[in-house]
């Protein structure tokens, strides 16, 4: 096999920063590209913003002139977050960034070998309506309006004018870490847990009454996407992905809790986009305990909104499910899975050590 030269598009992200450590790790030549750098130390960036057209030229006239391979990672979602997902300006935004950057990259790179596009469950309609399960990816596409659509429609095009490969993966929630991400849901989580620690309180469920969830460890996403480059089995080809198992909230809050050195307390009903909006009492929190120096939006995004509707937040009624299947992808080869509960653990630890909760 010839050397695989890697550009994470979407570098700051939870997946690109995940994505961009995995690569490093196992030795891959990989750059990143996004507005903002991650916060990884000895990371090759380049400030690239996909909205600027005459910037990714530049970007696909150099830097990306020799890269084999390109992970685009990139997402951009109104402030808000939830509304956005059905509204058709979002959705041509997110198109014409990746336009903005194919176009020329094409043109001027005629030995980019493949192409990996970030997709989701919301491609089975699980944002819309209950969906089919377990989601499969042999299904029809679910008819709705998708900015995934889009983008796959427009890459497919390109592959009659281009020579590269297309694989498009569908993971579940995503965990890992990044700094102002918009869906970062360990970070709503953490800030969540330093509010309730500096009251003394118990870290109580927030939530309503939850569903049957999957998740993927970003890390692991990462590795498998690792390895499906130059893998024939991937080529062309999409796949779902999760850690392996299932869960609830309410079952594994506990373990949670335990991961900051707290009691899981009784369920406490409310709103993290609400309860976690006191930027001073968060200073407050920074300072007293020694954390990194970050304002709450730093830290955590838009991702307050994304744990109230994850977290079901003011309904008794449980979500419909959104299940999907794995099994193309152990047929494919990539078998690798996590304990979620442990995923927990791992990511809290660390996100403490590195100072970022207390």
């Amino acid at each position: 096999m010839t050397s695989q030269r890697l550009a994470v598009v979407g570098a700051s992200g939870v997946v690109g920063r995940a994505l961009i450590e995995r690569a490093t790790t196992s030795g891959i030549d990989v750059t990143g590209f996004s507005r903002r750098a991650p916060d990884l130390p000895n990371c090759r960036h380049v400030r690239l913003d996909l909205t600027d057209r005459d910037a990714c030229a530049r970007a696909a006239s150099t830097e990306l002139k020799q890269v084999t391979h390109l992970v685009y990672a990139a997402l951009y979602e109104k402030p808000g977050l939830i509304a956005g997902w059905r509204e058709r300006d979002q959705m041509q935004t997110n198109l014409s960034m990746l336009e903005n950057l194919i176009e020329p990259l094409l043109a001027a790179n005629p030995g980019l070998r493949g192409i990996t596009l970030l997709q989701g469950t919301k491609a089975y309609g699980a944002h819309i309506k209950p969906m089919r399960i377990p989601g499969k990816e042999r299904e029809p596409r679910v008819a709705h309006e998708n900015f995934y659509w889009l983008q796959e429609d427009y890459l497919k095009a390109k592959q009659r004018e281009a020579d590269f490969s297309l694989i498009l993966w569908r993971p579940q929630i995503i965990f890992g870490h990044a700094l102002a991400a918009p869906m970062n849901l360990l970070a709503a989580i953490g800030v969540y847990a330093a509010f309730c620690k500096s009251r003394g309180e118990p870290l109580g469920w927030p939530g309503g009454t939850s569903g049957i969830q999957e998740a993927i460890d970003a890390e692991l996403l990462a590795d498998a996407i690792l390895f499906s480059l130059d893998n024939d089995a991937f080529a062309n080809e999409t796949f779902n992905i999760t850690n392996g198992d299932v869960f609830r909230w309410e079952n594994i809050w506990p373990t949670i809790a335990e991961a900051f050195d707290m009691e899981a307390g009784s369920p406490t009903p409310r709103s993290l986009a609400t309860f976690c909006a006191d930027e001073a009492a968060w200073q407050s929190i920074v300072s007293a305990s020694g954390l990194r120096p970050h304002t709450l939006a730093a830290l955590v995004g838009d991702s307050f909104f994304y744990a109230d509707a994850l977290f079901n937040t003011g309904r008794d009624r449980p979500p419909p499910p959104a299940i999907v299947s794995t099994v193309k992808l152990r047929h494919a080869g990539f078998g690798a899975c996590m304990d979620t509960e442990d995923m927990f653990a791992k990511w809290f630890s660390r996100l403490r050590q590195m100072k970022l909760f207390p």
